[in-house]
């Protein structure tokens, strides 16, 4: 499994800013958005990789995962 698969990568529509907006809570912080909402998640898969080729460039210990731990059912409590 790659590392980025670890990470919930969460895609969705702002009525705010009126485009879906990318992000990975627990190891970016921001993300990326857009008007396509494949095109935004593709460059969030992106923006992760990059991440983690820096955490390891500075040799930092990566952030704890955030997928496969009901990461979505969790957030359903925060609303």
């Amino acid at each position: 499994m790659k590392d980025s698969a670890k990470y919930a990568k969460i895609v969705e529509w702002s009525d705010e800013d009126q485009c879906y907006v990318g992000s990975a809570p627990g190891l970016i912080l921001g993300g990326c958005h857009g008007d396509d909402e494949k095109q935004v998640f593709e460059e969030l898969c992106l923006i992760v990789e990059e991440a983690i080729a820096l955490y390891r460039k500075d040799k930092k210990s990566l952030p704890p995962a955030t997928s496969g731990r009901d990461f979505a059912n969790r957030m359903q409590d925060v609303a």
